[in-house]
């Protein structure tokens, strides 16, 4: 079932929470919509789903499969719906709580206990609580609640999926778990399924494609390869992990700052950015292309090692590299190094981190 947003504009008062927004979701897809908050990523889900009202003006539309869904009942729409909270029944059973879409049914929609019965089992062992479902969701640990939400979402036979914030209330040990759960589970039953998130890693991770929000408006879309690593304004580079941001001149196509240069387009002075990965630490000014720098602290715990500097101005720098390169120079605190970008990225807009 693909999705397609035409022309949506949403005010709260004089609040503009989206801005004429355009997006196609395809059949099948799982896609992130990441943004800060305040971004208009929940409005939109909520409007998609028909909880929300948004602007009559023309060309705005919500299409399912091609058939616009303008002016039908939340229930006509079938959209299963995870909320980041649960939201789920307390005196239900994990059975209860799944059932409960299906008990509810009225007239041709009706189907039989034997029916919902099978449905609700199958769907207790898609999401691997075979045995639970006899317990009540107090009984039950964050990452298992999460699951009930998301089978009594998937209980009604949705047209496709959507997801709030679906880890936010969990640690990040069990949202890990569950963004790899839920990313298996997805190959497996192939449902469109959008999901909101303020997690970059979890969005890198889990979806097909990434949607960029700020403001209310979509800043870039695409595979998390194509936003992570071509982005197309300073604030997704910036948004997207940690970033370094220096100052420059450019001169015959190249960006110079201090004693570095790196290659460019244009000719007058900017801003580029540099991700911590794309950056050298060198002892020595080899070839007279390092900004000179201080390392201020070390941080060795985890998979990479951290370095946080300061160059002449106390201006902050981070660095990230293997263990395997660190310890090729054995950098302590206090030493005096030299930052040699390998990669940037100019941006002609105003901005700032």
């Amino acid at each position: 079932m693909s999705v397609e947003v035409r022309n949506i504009t949403k005010r709260f008062d004089n609040f503009l929470a989206l801005d004429n927004i355009n997006l196609t979701v395809p059949n099948g897809d799982l896609v992130a919509l990441l943004g800060p908050s305040g971004s208009g990523k929940t409005t939109l889900l909520r409007i998609i789903a028909g909880l929300e009202s948004f602007e009559s003006v023309d060309g705005a539309d919500i299409l399912f499969k091609g058939a616009s869904v303008v002016g039908n009942r939340v229930a006509d729409r079938r959209v299963g719906f995870v909320f980041q909270h649960y939201a789920l029944f307390r005196h239900h059973t994990v059975y209860g709580n799944i059932a409960f879409g299906l008990k509810v049914r009225r007239g041709r929609d009706r189907i039989s206990r034997k029916a919902i019965r099978e449905r609700v089992m199958n769907l207790i062992h898609l999401v691997q609580l075979d045995g639970l479902e006899s317990r009540y969701p107090d009984q039950l640990s964050g990452g298992q609640r999460q699951r009930v939400a998301l089978a009594r979402a998937l209980a009604i036979e949705p047209r496709f999926l959507l997801l709030d914030e679906p880890f936010g209330a969990l640690d990040a040990r069990v949202r890990q778990n569950l963004r790899r759960w839920l990313r298996r589970m997805h190959d497996e039953i192939k449902l469109t399924s959008i999901f909101v998130t303020h997690d970059q890693e979890e969005a890198l991770e889990l979806a097909d494609r990434v949607v960029v929000m700020n403001k209310g408006r979509v800043e870039q879309e695409g595979t998390p390869s194509e936003v992570f690593h071509s982005p197309k304004n300073a604030f997704v580079m910036d948004f997207l992990g940690n970033v370094n941001l220096f100052h420059g001149r450019i001169e015959s196509g190249r960006v110079s700052f201090d004693r570095s240069e790196v290659v460019a387009d244009g000719n007058k002075q900017t801003r580029f950015f540099v991700r911590p990965h794309e950056i050298e630490l060198l002892p020595e000014n080899i070839d007279n292309t390092g900004l000179p720098a201080k390392i201020s602290r070390i941080q060795l715990a985890g998979a990479i090692a951290k370095i946080e500097l300061v160059d002449s101005s106390n201006k902050e720098i981070f660095v990230e590299m293997s263990h395997d390169k660190y310890s090729m120079y054995k950098f302590q605190n206090g030493d005096s190094v030299f930052v040699v970008p390998k990669n940037s990225i100019v941006f002609p807009e105003d901005y700032s981190i």
